[in-house]
């Protein structure tokens, strides 16, 4: 079985329970069948209540690698951030996890990889953004002129074609 889900405060009075039936002369596997867990985690938490009391079977936080920016350092990235990339000296107006990335190497001195810097935004409340999609090369005039229908070409259902009432195969005529 797995760990249940719950709130350290819903684990630990589940460990209660089951050390409360224990106490009260139940074996360990009819305390397990009742909480919902193998007989092997009722007797490891009754040793542990043995050798440290009713704090030792407290949910600890799950351990892993800590951040390698300290809280202090994440506010002030939020704070550059906020600021914009052309402030940072980026040539386009939007932050990439590369972009973040390398803004935490030069302000920190701290190496991130982008899919890892991206889960440090996560953490700070900040969410990706689909970028607008627009060609460098794209000509303005023509777009303008396109929205107020001066377009020389008519969307019909099988794509885009000329207006010319001419057939588009020359054999055709």
């Amino acid at each position: 079985m797995s760990r249940p889900k719950g709130s350290a405060d819903l684990l630990e009075d589940r460990r209660r329970r089951a050390l409360a039936l224990l106490d009260a002369g139940q074996s360990l596997g009819e305390v397990g069948r009742q909480i919902g867990c193998n007989p092997s985690s009722v007797m490891r938490w009754r040793n542990a209540r043995w050798r440290g009391g009713a704090r030792a079977f407290a949910v600890r936080r799950a351990p892993g690698r800590p951040w390698k920016l300290n809280p202090t350092q994440r506010e002030r990235l939020v704070g550059l951030l906020v600021d914009g990339p052309m402030a940072l000296g980026f040539h386009a107006n939007q932050w990439t996890t590369a972009r973040i990335a390398d803004v935490i190497e030069r302000e920190f001195g701290v190496r991130y990889h982008p899919a890892h810097a991206g889960r440090l935004m996560h953490s700070l409340g900040w969410s990706p953004e689909k970028p607008l999609r627009s060609a460098p090369e794209q000509n303005e005039e023509q777009i303008k002129r396109r929205k107020q229908g001066d377009s020389p070409q008519k969307k019909t259902s099988r794509g885009w074609f000329p207006i010319s009432s001419l057939p588009m195969n020359r054999g055709s005529f």
